[in-house]
């Protein structure tokens, strides 16, 4: 039987644990070094430098948001870790949401168990809050914790967050968070010079294993031939190095089912290879690849997490509407970016279905103290008595505006 809610207030539990969280702060940023070199196994040296600094920054904001949105305090919370940003999501789905659950289970993700492993056993003794690493497999954790728990969160496929929810109670909110295409559209009046500088960023953050990664770039017509040369151009001058090098620009690919995809993807799409295309198995590297075709050639648009340039020309932006209007884009609907200065309706069509970025990158706006995502049900949604709320999501501003009391 689930542990009823505490008729504790947030504020009790929150001044409790503040002090807390503020040594938390103090510690990451006096041993950065023996956080990156964890996160260093399986993410850029970069990549963990800019991990690190936007984990100190949520920790530090938490006290803010936990107190704007005043969640419920509860006794119990089970998350399924993502295998990608440890840091951050630690501080996201199990330090920040200690400010008001008093117990919180988790399960890393098999594919990086170690790392998060480190990662807990480096900051529990400093934390010391009832948040507990449960080395189950999946099936034992869904009867031994998450069906006494009474939040879920759970981040992966949306197949997968079928299934568990299907396992649930309707008094147990379960909160998913999955993956988007991410368009990433430059209109012909943009400064392509930003705009390429900006798609690199994200494109290869993490030699392009993150989610917010752009998985189609819709670029006009008119310009497509100088986009292409500008992009080649500062693609041939990166570097690759080993994650623990601080002045790689992209290393090997951590995720093995990323290689397999990948392969096969350009396998069946080699006709539209432009640049690039090599994959090297022995080291684990897909070297930046540039697809180029139409957007009548209709390529099915898959989530690489690696450097993939997926490079789509257009000539009218009703072409794009179209196929945003579709159920596979729909479905999927989660963040988008502008370049350039386009039409107020077509801005407002997009923001309609996703968190849009205008001239600037998902990873420059996105702030893990305020809701993100979009309205697509296979990007994210919460569940909860017998209800579906497909919106941008933050666990405490889920919990102020859904859950009951009981």
């Amino acid at each position: 039987m689930r542990n009823v809610v505490t008729t504790e207030k947030y504020s009790d539990l929150l001044n409790k644990r503040k002090k807390v969280i503020e040594k938390v702060i103090s510690f990451i940023e006096t041993n950065r070094e023996a956080i990156r070199n964890i996160l260093t196994e399986v993410t850029l040296y970069q990549t963990a430098e800019d991990e690190i600094d936007t984990s100190i920054k949520v920790l530090r904001n938490s006290f803010k948001e936990v107190s704007y949105y005043k969640p419920p305090v509860l006794s119990s919370l089970s998350v399924f870790m993502p295998s990608n940003v440890l840091l951050y999501s630690y501080v996201l789905y199990l330090l920040v949401p200690s400010l008001y659950v008093r117990k919180i289970e988790f399960r890393p993700s098999t594919q990086v168990f170690n790392q998060v492993k480190k990662i807990h056993e480096l900051l529990s003794p400093i934390h010391n809050f009832p948040i507990e690493l449960v080395s189950l497999s999946h099936k034992a954790y869904i009867e031994q914790s998450v069906r006494k728990s009474q939040v879920i969160v759970f981040t992966g496929s949306y197949k997968n967050a079928e299934k568990i929810k299907a396992q649930l109670d309707e008094d147990q909110m379960f909160i998913f968070l999955g993956q988007g295409i991410n368009p990433f559209i430059i209109s012909e009046n943009a400064n392509l010079e930003k705009a390429i500088d900006d798609l690199i960023t994200i494109r290869l953050y993490n030699s392009g294993q993150d989610c917010l990664g752009p998985d189609v770039i819709y670029v006009p017509n008119n310009i497509k031939e100088n986009l292409l040369n500008m992009l080649m151009e500062k693609l041939s001058q990166l570097k690759f190095g080993e994650m623990q090098n601080p002045s790689s620009d992209y290393g090997p690919i951590f995720y093995q089912s990323a290689l397999d995809s990948v392969s096969s993807y350009l396998n069946k799409y080699n006709d539209y290879i432009y640049f690039g295309g090599i994959i090297d198995y022995s080291s684990k590297t897909i070297h930046p690849t540039i697809l180029l075709s139409n957007i009548e050639d209709k390529l099915t648009i898959s989530e690489f997490f690696s450097p993939i340039f997926n490079i789509v020309a257009y000539n009218e932006w009703k072409e794009i509407e179209q196929l945003l209007c579709q159920g596979y884009f729909l479905e999927r609907a989660l963040g988008a970016s502008i370049y350039g200065k386009v039409k107020s309706e077509m801005q407002a069509f997009l923001m309609k279905r996703h968190t849009v970025s205008i001239n600037q990158t998902l990873l420059d706006i996105e702030n893990g103290n305020q809701p993100f995502g979009g309205f697509g049900p296979m990007a994210n949604y919460i569940s909860y008595r017998r209800k579906l709320y497909i919106e941008p999501i933050l666990i405490s501003k889920a919990l102020n505006n859904y859950w009951v009391e009981i």
